[in-house]
């Protein structure tokens, strides 16, 4: 009967989940419909799966239409008529053109039109859909000679009146208007709901050939669909046992580069691997991903992989991968194991200038002709609490001051909103968590062994490569293999860092010396010593304070400070029990004989992902399906949460058989649950370490080059000001901006930095592009007067350049030459003449009145208004020079007294305390350069709240924890500025 039913995946229209539409259907004995999502296909496979689940037939098709006018709704007959349907829509959306008012010609799909006013010729599998509302036209319109060839079209969109009110909320603000201006035409009808077969027959009185039409209709469609029985890339060089002879070959080539000579217990770990990958038919998998590296290779494109693929030998031999498995007795099983259904991970990181490359070279490698196979991954932005209420505020004609103040009063118990405040609250809560839109996901690219259009339609969105209207958990569901490759700045720290060592030194560094930097004197004392600004992943001020206090300067160690700085085993309070095992020995024999047994290398506690598969296997006794599903679960890729329950109760029933403590349980059981999606696998957090170790050897042995490669690649975990600060401290020149000698980015040559033209705050590119042209065509600039007869700005660029400096190469105070800039180009404006002709005109050297030197702290203030950090001390600028402080490199001699210090703020991190209190962690510099930690607790963050950036009049008492110094702060005020005025 219902040939076309809506979900939520009908974007700012449908308004019920897939899971729901099948619910409905249940409740009113339906057991066969259609969903026909308005140009999207988004829900099919969801649909498909819960329909399977319930019993109920599902049809699958797609409403075609032009803004909000149905041109025709397609059912797929079976799979063939899937494609053809999605080919259709995808060809529309990528070219953005609109629908004809005629279906092509399709062989496997059946098409029914809206009711038209005109006759024209229908093909056997067309039909004419008659809506409720429309008996009495059509029993006057000349198709109603023509019976069998109508059917009912009840569309089912909502299930009460509250999901109509929300579906017109969601019209409202798909077409940017006031509810009270929305168009009937805009929207569905009240009566677009699912009704109960016996309701159906009254409600079509006299028009009972309708449901018999329109049943035979469905009764067509017998599209079925095998979960994970997709075939993804095969035979690859021809055959899959060609491609597993290959693989295996070269997984074996590359073993005796790395290795040398094969052990035992490395041929049988790969031989092991390679069997399962064949069994699972992974095998396409990592070709793909090993051709990937390949061409990377050849490009001489930097990467790491990583992931849980990085637990695997069979990566680390083929290059995927720079962690050894071995070394690091890396869990197989977290790997790969016969119960997993999908291939392991591989993130492949590349370089932001990269990317884009390596995913051109994917779509032209494995598309086929015209027949597309590769799709990046879809995923869905959902409607959120505050932009919920800002977008329903707009709808209901709220003034932007009431929105902002229902934002901020929304959810408080004090609170009582007015009439419209309470309808927004009301809806926002039935519309949260719906999809909004198609997006594109942050690194997934799919390929398939048939062309993509058989699971999906694609659009074609800015990026410039088709997109496909499925999510990563449904790729993963039909089993589709989805490949991951990102864009990360710590490789282009990297690859800028080599570039400028080059040209500043002559130096060509081999980054891939990784044994030996693990060994690296001078790179173990940058870790000890947490001295680590710049170096990937590990330079955050809780990075740094963690490698302080462990003193880690092993690779072990460093692996798992990657991991335990996460989230989840901090909040658990085991990262402070890790660095207590770590540092003492002692402290080691708490921990659980079975904990111990299974984790010994981090004093049985659990660290990494596949803890979790060990513990849950070994401890609880549960299979390795089982402890996955814990596993993923944990990791929020769980889909069910049903399964997950079941198998924590397993969990502790297994416990109380093997007579497990009670109390013991629930500790092992919290550490698990603490993950909660923040833990790191072994492989992932040891490829982390490897970039880590790379950005150390070169900011230990060329830390100038490094740092402007940092800068270059726009920072990392701090802001700009301070990768300028580490160059200052470790002995740079830092020049401001010059017109004669700076370019787009910051330049290195020797000692001596000139800062970027990018970094001058309101230069705008134009401008910057036509004085590096001028420049590279015509020589440097002799002075003022011949830069604006040659580069045609504005007085107010001018200006710019002139505050920051970059025209100091005259020798003229910056008074001067405002004076000069003002005069000169006020009179070219005033003469109105081409560039040609004032440059003919010259201008003779002006005679400047004697002006006023100008105040450093002046010099500071352009600065900081222009680049939005200083490049002199900005201690310079206290108003009160005689305010006393202590330094930061005498901390350790104050232990346990209060002192005063002054800091200039570098970071602040919030957090909050068991009770709910927010205190704060704080950075600062002092005036030597060196680094302070601040720990704010509740009271202190009450009474003497951050206020911005700024320097900071700090008084506390300073401590100690592992020979980590930090103040426990009392008071925290901003000191006043020096004010020109004053």
């Amino acid at each position: 009967m219902f040939i076309n039913c809506h979900s939520y995946y009908s974007f700012k229209y449908g308004t019920m989940s897939t899971t729901e539409l099948i619910n409905e259907a249940q409740s009113k004995r339906i057991d066969t419909l259609a969903l026909t999502d308005i140009n999207s296909v988004a829900g099919i496979f969801p649909f498909i799966r819960e329909a399977q689940k319930r019993g109920v037939h599902p049809v699958i098709g797609i409403d075609f239409r032009n803004g909000s006018k149905q041109q025709y709704i397609g059912l797929a007959k079976n799979q063939e008529g899937f494609y053809e349907l999605n080919l259709h829509l995808s060809q529309h959306r990528v070219k953005g053109n609109p629908f004809g008012e005629k279906a092509p010609a399709f062989q496997n799909s059946l098409i029914i039109y809206p009711l038209p006013n005109k006759i024209f010729a229908l093909r056997e599998n067309e039909f004419i859909g008659i809506h409720p509302n429309q008996f009495n036209r059509a029993a006057k319109s000349a198709w109603f000679r023509h019976k069998d060839k109508l059917v009912l079209l009840q569309p089912a969109t909502f299930s009460s009146k509250l999901q109509f009110n929300a579906h017109r909320l969601l019209r409202a603000i798909d077409g940017n208007t006031l509810l009270s201006k929305l168009k009937t035409e805009e929207q569905g009808n009240i009566s677009d709901m699912l009704y109960s077969y016996s309701d159906m027959i009254t409600r079509c009185e006299g028009h009972n050939y309708l449901l018999y039409n329109t049943q035979k209709l469905l009764e067509q469609c017998q599209f079925s669909f095998h979960f994970q029985a997709v075939k993804n890339m095969r035979g690859i060089l021809g055959s899959d046992w060609e491609d597993y002879d290959y693989l295996r070959q070269e997984t074996f080539k590359g073993a005796l580069v790395r290795y040398g000579e094969l052990s035992t217990k490395i041929s049988s770990r790969i031989e092991k691997e390679l069997l399962l990958i064949q069994q699972k038919g992974f095998v396409s998998y990592f070709l793909i991903n090993y051709d990937i590296i390949k061409f990377a290779q050849h490009k001489n494109f930097y990467h790491v992989g990583r992931g849980s693929g990085a637990n695997s030998i069979v990566a680390y031999c083929l290059y995927i991968t720079d962690v050894d498995p071995i070394e690091l007795d890396l869990y197989f099983e977290r790997f790969i194991n016969l119960y997993r259904e999908n291939p392991p991970d591989f993130d492949l990181d590349f370089s932001w200038t990269d990317r884009d490359e390596v995913t051109k070279y994917i779509f032209d490698k494995y598309n086929k002709g015209a027949q597309e196979h590769v799709a990046l991954l879809g995923s869905y932005s959902t409607f959120q609490a505050n932009s919920m209420l800002r977008e329903l505020g707009k709808v209901f004609g709220l003034p932007k001051a009431e929105i902002e103040s229902l934002i901020f009063h929304a959810g408080k118990p004090d609170y009582v909103p007015d009439q419209y405040g309470q309808l927004i609250i009301k809806y926002s809560k039935v519309l949260h968590d719906m999809p909004s839109h198609l997006t594109i996901h942050a690194c997934g690219i799919l390929i398939s062994h048939k062309p993509i259009h058989y699971y999906t339609a694609t659009e074609m969105p800015p990026k410039g490569f088709p997109l496909a209207h499925i999510d990563m958990y449904t790729a993963e569901d039909i089993g589709l293999h989805k490949f991951d490759i990102l864009s990360q700045r710590g490789l282009g720290h990297i690859k800028s860092a080599m570039e400028i060592i080059y040209q500043n030194r002559g130096v060509k560094v081999d980054i891939r010396q990784i044994e030996q930097f693990k060994k690296d004197p001078k790179i173990k004392e940058h870790l000890r010593k947490g001295h680590t600004i710049g170096a990937f992943y590990v330079e955050s001020p809780a990075m740094r304070m963690l490698l302080a206090k462990m003193k880690a300067d092993e690779y072990l160690g460093l692996v798992a400070a990657s991991s335990i700085i996460r989230p989840g085993v901090a909040r658990s309070g085991m990262m402070r029990e890790y660095v207590f095992r770590h540092v003492d020995p002692d402290r080691r024999k708490t921990a659980h004989p079975v904990m111990k047994d299974l984790m010994p290398e981090t004093y049985g506690i659990m660290v990494y992902q596949e803890d979790v598969i060990k513990v849950a296997h070994h401890f609880a006794d549960l299979n390795l399906s089982e402890a996955d599903v814990l596993r993923r679960g944990m990791s929020g890729k769980s889909r069910s949460k049903d399964e997950f329950e079941r198998v924590k109760e397993q969990f502790f029933a297994n416990c109380l058989r093997l007579g497990r403590a009670p109390k013991i349980t629930k500790e092992v059981w919290y550490q698990i649950e603490s993950f909660a999606g923040y833990s790191f696998a072994k492989g992932h957090s040891a490829s982390f370490a490897v970039e880590s170790y790379q950005s150390l050897y070169l900011k230990a042995y060329f830390p100038l080059e490094f740092m402007v490669g940092v800068i270059n690649n726009f920072g990392g975990f701090y802001h700009t000001e301070f990768y300028f600060h580490e160059l200052r401290m470790n002995g740079a020149d830092i020049q401001a901006p010059e017109i004669n000698e700076s370019n787009y980015l910051t330049k290195i040559e020797g000692k001596t930095v000139h800062l970027g033209f990018v970094h001058l705050k309101f230069l705008e590119n134009d401008s910057i592009e036509k004085v590096l042209a001028e420049r590279r065509e015509n020589g440097f600039f002799l002075g003022l007067a011949d830069f604006v007869s040659r580069v045609n700005i504005s007085l107010e660029q001018v200006l710019i350049l002139i505050r920051i400096g970059c025209f100091r190469f005259t020798g003229k105070s910056k008074q001067a030459l405002l004076w000069e800039a003002h005069f000169i180009l006020n009179k070219r404006k005033a003469i109105n003449t081409s560039n040609e002709l004032f440059r003919q005109t010259g201008f003779r050297e002006l005679e400047v009145p004697e002006l006023e030197a100008l105040d450093v702290r002046q010099e500071i203030v352009d600065q900081m208004e222009i680049l939005e950090f200083p490049l002199d001390s900005p201690f310079h600028l206290i108003k009160d020079q005689a305010t006393s402080s202590h330094k930061a490199k005498d901390m350790h001699i104050h232990l346990g007294r209060q002192i005063q210090i002054i800091g200039y703020l570098v970071t602040i991190k919030y957090t909050k305390t068991i009770k709910g209190e927010i205190m704060n962690f704080g950075t600062f510099i002092d005036r030597d350069g060196d680094w302070i930690d601040t720990v704010h607790f509740p009271p202190v963050v009450k009474k003497h709240p951050f206020k911005g950036r700024g320097i900071y009049l700090i008084k506390g008492k300073v401590t100690q924890e592992f020979d980590f110094y930090s103040i426990e702060v009392e008071s925290c005020e901003r000191m006043a500025y020096w004010n020109a005025a004053d």
